[in-house]
């Protein structure tokens, strides 16, 4: 399907969010939440090829262009707030998709409410990436991103040398890990201050996990979702075979195909 509008929410305290709405934008459908490192545009690709729902609603949290600023008092729990004004003005909402942190954010989204589903892919929490924090305020206070860049990829994510280096290599790509760089000490030390609850997802009809299948059992990713797992005892989980973490940009219509088929009618 194609993006129809976009559309600016106030959440307060001086921020916004903007939504990019593929599909019918006041059928009820999906909401997508983008983790670290991503936004709205990055998952376009996904968007598209969506039809199981009649509408998809990408979600471009603060912090990265065209939403406001993150703000001195960001939280985790400003982004499940954020999400809040979300499902607010998408009334019905029949699902939604978090993705590495997002994930996280949804499933906490579905304490605070009913959601009919919640679908999380590879979704993280605390403990991640604490130990690259240290590097990360270093790096943001020298405004130097794309030491940002290779931290993220090689102290956390835990990606080759050669890997950072075909990154580079890209000058766009590279252009906008940059600038998707700014918020990530923030959002990272939110992470990790948040203490997560007992449960999660508690009001949520059916919670579906999604691990990609080079990430199984392995450390970051997998071993992080093993610990999400743990806090939704009720969650269907379901592997994408061949792909990891990036698999929205690596395999965006295999990615949309597994969501069509994870559809609760």
């Amino acid at each position: 399907m194609e993006r129809t509008i976009q559309k600016k929410l106030s959440v307060g305290g001086g921020s916004w969010v903007t939504v990019d709405v593929y599909g019918e934008p006041d059928a009820p459908g999906l909401v997508v939440v983008p983790g670290v490192m991503s936004d709205a545009h990055a998952w376009s690709r996904v968007a598209g090829t969506i039809d199981a729902w009649p509408s998809v609603v990408v979600v471009n949290r603060r912090g990265r262009a065209a939403s406001g600023p993150l703000t001195r008092s960001y939280s985790l729990r400003t982004e499940v707030e954020d999400l809040g004004v979300v499902l607010d003005e998408f009334v019905g909402t029949r699902a939604l998709f978090g993705w590495s942190y997002g994930g996280l954010i949804a499933l906490l989204a579905a304490d605070d409410r009913p959601i009919p589903q919640v679908i999380a892919y590879e979704p993280v929490m605390r403990p991640f990436g604490r130990h690259a924090l240290p590097d990360l305020k270093r790096a943001e206070e020298k405004a130097d991103w794309d030491r940002c860049v290779e931290i993220v990829n090689r102290q956390i994510s835990g990606f080759s040398a050669a890997h950072v280096e075909e990154l580079r290599a890209d000058r766009d790509g590279w252009a906008t890990l940059r600038r998707l760089s700014g918020p990530l000490y923030a959002e990272l030390g939110a992470l990790n201050a948040a203490a997560p609850p007992d449960a999660m997802a508690r009001l949520a009809v059916q919670v579906d996990l999604v691990i990609g299948r080079f990430n199984r059992g392995t450390a970051p990713y997998g071993t992080s979702f093993d610990t999400v797992r743990q806090h939704v005892a009720h969650a269907r989980v379901h592997e994408l075979p061949g792909h990891g973490h990036l698999a929205h940009i690596q395999a965006p219509a295999e990615l949309g195909r597994l969501l069509d088929k994870l559809v609760v009618l």
